[in-house]
Formats: C-alpha cells, structure tokens, sequence
C-alpha cells in the first residue's frame, strides 16, 4: 500500500457523503465512521435521509448523506459544515452548497455531471459551480463513474452491480485524503457480504483501486490526519442510539433477572430497535412485532402483567395512538417503558428527519391525570444509559417510563466503550413475596410501601397472592372497583405523589461552565452536543456563561430551583416552540426564561446557537 509523502495534521475534519438513495452514501459513511472509530479517532454522525421512498433519481427530493466529524478530541456532535463535500451528481451539490465551509473540497463525479444530470437538479447553466457561487472551493473532479467500470471489468458482475461499487471507489479515494487504512473497511466488507464472496471481491477492488488513484495522481498538495484519542483500556464500537437503546434494555433485564419482552410496530426511526431485539433469542429476548400500534404496547402491558420487563417502541405518531393503553399502565401500576424516537410532525410530517417536538405528549398526552416518568437521552451512547435507567426506575418503582429520544441520535453514532455491567447497579423488583410485610390473606392488589408509595408486584402464579387488576378506579384499600370520589381523589394524589417521590432516587443536576456566569443554557435530550459545544465557544469569546442538561424531565431533579433561581438570565434552547421552556415557567412562575427555538427537521447550527447566545448575554447591559 502506498504511503502519502506530505501529510498535514488536523485536530477535527467533517466529511459529507451525498448522493441519489442508491449511491450507497449511508454505507460509505459508516464505514469510514467505524473505521475512525476502530483507529481511535472520537467520531458524531448525522444520517439525514430523504423523506420520499423513491424519489426521481438526480433530483433534489432524493438526495440522501450521511455526515460524519472526526477529531483526536472533543467531538460532541456532527458539525455545522462540512470540510469534504463527497458530491455523486449535481443534486447532491446543490443541496448542500449551504453547508461548505470556505475552502472546503468538493470531490464530485464528473461522469454524472452532464447536461441532462444538471437538468434534473434544476441547474440553469453548464457551471454548477458558478452558478451556486462556490468560488472558495477546492473541486477535484474524478470520473468515478468510469474508473470504476474500469476497476470492475472482467469479474463477470452485471453493470448494475458494477456501478453499486462506485461508492466504494470514492471512499478509497477519501480514505487516501485522510490516511485511513484499508484493511479495516476490507474486514468490515467482508462481515457484511459474507453470503457473497463476488461482491466481497468487488467492493474491496474498488475501495483499493480509489486509494491508489489518490496517491498515483496526487490529488492534493497534502493529505491529512487526526491523531487518535487516549482512550481508557477496553474494548471499543461504533454504535448508533437505536442499538444503543437495544442494549440497555437487554441489560437491564440481565440486572432485574427477567425476561425481556418487546411489544412494537415498525415506524421511522425507531424500527431498528424492533429488529435488533428480534436478532437477540440468544438473551431470551421475545420480540413481537404485532399490526399496529395499539396492539404492540397492548401486548406490553400483559407482558408485565405476566413478570416481564416489558417496552414498546416508536415514534410520535405511535405514542398517540398508545395513549390509552400507557394510561392503562398508569391505573394497573405496572412496570413499563416506553420508548419515543422523536421526528418532525404533526401527523406523518417529516418522517426521517429529528425534532423534540413529542415532550408535552409524553408529560400530558393522555386521558385523565396519569402521570410518567419522562426521560430524555443525550447522545447516540447515552441512549445504553438511559434505557438501563428507564427501566431500573420502571421495575423498582412500578410505573411506566417513557424515554425520549430523536432521529438525531438514534441514526447518528459515537465511539463507545462496551461496558461492564459489574459496574452497573442491581435492579430490585418489588415482589410482594419479598417486600410485604402482612400475611397473604391480608394482602391487596393496591397495598403498597406507605414511604415510597409502590405498589408490590405479584406474578400471576404466586401462591396465596391471585388478584386482578384493570382500568377501572379501584378501592385504595381493598383493590375493588370503586367510583367514591374521596377514593378517587386518595388514588389520583398517590399516584401522582408516586412519581414526583422518585426525584428522590435520581441525581441532583450538575452544571458546566463557569462558576459565576450570569447566564445559564438549558437544554435537554439530543441536543447536548451542540450546546456544549456553543458553551465553549461563547467562553472562547471571553465571556463567562454556564450550562446544564436535563436527562430527568418528570420528575425534574430536586435542586432545579435552586440551580435555576442562580443566574440572572436563563436561557432554554429546545427544537420545539417551547415546550420544555412552558414546563419549567409552570413548576417555577418566578424564573423568567429566554427561549431559543428552531424546529427545522435539521441539527442545530452551533454557530448560530453561538451568535444567539451572546446576542443575549449583551442585552440590558
């Protein structure tokens, strides 16, 4: 393999695969991802899908990239704009000439650049480039479309699967530019087309025959690297927040001792969470994909009942139609966890794009006063944490929890180091058996721990414990139905009170940045890496600011007043019009809260979080 000869180092780069759906960008970019990840580099990735399942090939709708940002440190999300733009026909360019940086490279195939290429991407001249004013732009043209067809010739593979292979041309050639080996992604190849040796062969051709075009024609004055991280000793994958999610709740099965059951629907972008616990009968995990929604969380609901921890997965418009079934879970107060992969909306809206848009719903979307616990996940790793912690508290505390995520962090992927679950802590369930101090023949279905307020869990073939429960109002004490209105309104302050008691068994919030700051940002879920990353940069400005991140949204942490009441000027930045910003002002009528809101199916931009931010600090002063 040949060695690049002027090599420039780089702390932080982000690259852009783009291209029609059948390109293969999303398969190139998590290559390279893994492979960055495997060679130490921290990494953030952005998928961004098309919304149209077959959108008109080289058109604008159809434009599919995945963007990665890879650093020796200090990676907390998949960047603003891009310092490689990998662009495989006009639309590609097109679209994403708004996030070029200056100077940026543009590596394009020029064999998709003709005419009728451009017509498609309704471009009104032969010069894209002009056209979109991108002047400052390095553009290395490569007529990739060919040089493959050229690698390929004589394997005996249809034209068709010769011209699949174009995307893996062009990673060699972005693997040239970034010293990135190959025998990583050669190994990965071959995992995934185990079952077919030929396109094994192929892919691995071109992938080579790119990174020795790079260094025979020299298509750079310097290539570039990025050191790799410290890491602690362990063993280390990329993983994305949907798998993520997969392995806390496998986990934590592991750790309470039960079976783990999945009641779900397929729906953009939770599926995989579905697909990933049905691959894992080597666990015991039962996977069900039941057909609908209603029946999906249905079969959660008798999956607890039975003694399992019991999910469901989905997305907003999922989570509205379980709303009657999650306020059954609420009445009969067993263990559930509810799992909300936001997107944008409302109804189907933009279904591969991310929003944080479903919070009020999970906090109030149901019949009646029912209250859950509502989680939030920060990053495509968090997403293990949060699933294992939404169902410790599910299980100890016999209530369902849903736990919110977004397409943000459930597509895009970290480097993660697989954890030891010696470190994590047990999970208890409340068996009656165990917990209740009566004897049998007292005991009700509604009797619970007076000082935490849980109701015992009997399993369906307990001796001595046979009971029912369902989703008419029971009596507080003996466990029949009953319509008293003093018993209703005990039962509706238990149940409430149940909840807010769990601020008891969560951390206390923690705050970052500078100690006597004024100004504080809050945010919460998959957007802390953005906002961490503003945090920084206004301090780069000189200017002393401070932030907090909320995991634990019902019930809030116990210091949040007096973290809140601190600062002078509080400032909720959230990719909704307000929703988390509404709820504290509603906890807390003497905060007065700035609010920052961008609901645009698209990450925040840290340069304009940035902007924003000191915009506000200088107010007033």
């Amino acid at each position: 393999m040949p060695h690049n000869t002027v090599v420039t180092e780089i702390k932080q780069v982000t690259i852009r695969f783009s291209g029609d759906s059948g390109d293969g960008m999303q398969l190139s970019g998590t290559l390279f991802s893994t492979m960055s990840a495997i060679f130490g580099n921290e990494i953030a990735t952005f998928p961004d899908y098309p919304a149209e399942i077959r959108a008109p090939q080289g058109s604008l709708q159809g434009v599919s990239g995945f963007q990665v940002r890879i650093g020796s440190k200090d990676v907390h999300n998949s960047g603003d704009k891009a310092d490689v733009l990998v662009a495989m026909n006009p639309a590609a360019l097109k679209v994403n000439a708004q996030y070029l940086k200056k100077g940026s490279i543009v590596l394009y195939d020029t064999d998709s650049f003709e005419k009728r290429d451009l017509e498609k991407a309704l471009f009104t001249t032969d010069d894209p480039f002009a056209e979109l004013k991108l002047e400052s732009i390095q553009p290395i043209p490569i007529a990739i479309t060919t040089l493959t067809k050229n690698s390929l010739e004589g394997l005996g593979l249809e034209n068709k699967e010769i011209l699949r292979s174009k995307n893996m041309f062009t990673l060699g050639v972005v693997c040239w530019l970034f010293n990135r080996p190959l025998e990583i992604a050669d190994q990965l190849l071959a995992q995934k087309f185990a079952k077919k040796p030929k396109l094994v062969e192929a892919n691995i051709k071109a992938l080579t025959d790119g990174y020795n075009y790079g260094n025979n024609i020299h298509l750079t004055a310097s290539t570039y690297r990025i050191d790799s991280v410290e890491t602690a000793k362990g063993f280390y994958t990329d993983i994305n927040g949907n798998m993520a999610t997969a392995y806390g709740l496998i986990a934590a099965a592991e750790k309470a001792g039960l079976e783990l059951f999945l009641g779900s629907y397929p729906i953009t972008p939770a599926s995989d969470i579905l697909q990933e616990l049905s691959a894992r009968k080597d666990f015991g995990v039962k996977a069900m994909q039941m057909e609908d929604e209603i029946a999906g969380i249905a079969t959660s609901v008798g999956a607890s009942f039975a003694g399992c921890l019991a999910a469901t997965s989905t997305s907003g418009p999922g989570l509205a139609l379980k709303s009657e079934a999650l306020g059954l879970a609420v009445m009969m107060e067993l263990p559930l966890v509810v799992i909300d992969v936001q997107r944008g909306g409302p109804s189907t809206g933009l279904p591969t794009k991310s929003e944080q848009t479903d919070l009020n719903q999970a906090l109030y979307g149901r019949n009646g006063e029912s209250p859950v616990v509502v989680i939030a996940a920060t990053s495509p790793t968090d997403c293990f944490e949060s699933a294992f912690t939404a169902s410790k508290i599910a299980v100890e505390h016999m209530t369902p929890v849903v736990l919110l995520t977004d397409g943000y962090i459930a597509n895009g992927a970290s480097a993660w180091k697989i954890p030891d679950m010696k470190d994590y802590p047990e999970i208890k369930p409340r068996y009656v058996q165990d917990y209740y101090k009566g004897d049998a023949e007292s005991w009700r279905p509604y009797l619970r721990d007076e000082k935490t307020l849980v109701r015992y869990w009997a399993i369906p073939g307990t001796p001595k414990f046979t009971h029912r429960v369902g989703g008419l109002e029971k009596d507080y004490y003996t466990g029949v139905i009953s319509s008293n209105p003093n018993n209703h309104q005990l039962m509706v302050n238990t149940r409430k009170k149940k909840v807010e008691n769990i601020a008891n068994f969560i951390p206390e919030q923690e705050v970052l940045g500078d100690k006597d700051a004024d100004t504080l940002i809050v945010g919460w879920g998959g957007t802390y890496g953005h906002l961490l990353e503003a945090m920084n940069r206004v301090q780069s400005n000189g200017k002393k600011i401070a932030f907090t991140h909320f995991k634990h949204i019902m019930p809030l942490p116990k210091n949040t007043y007096d973290i809140l009441k601190r600062y002078k000027k509080v400032i909720v930045a959230e990719q909704n019009n307000g929703q988390f910003a509404s709820y504290l002002m509603s906890k807390f009528d003497d905060i007065k809260i700035h609010k920052f809101n961008r609901v645009e199916g698209q990450p925040f931009s840290v340069a304009e979080l940035t902007d924003v931010f000191i915009e506000i600090m200088e107010k007033g002063k």
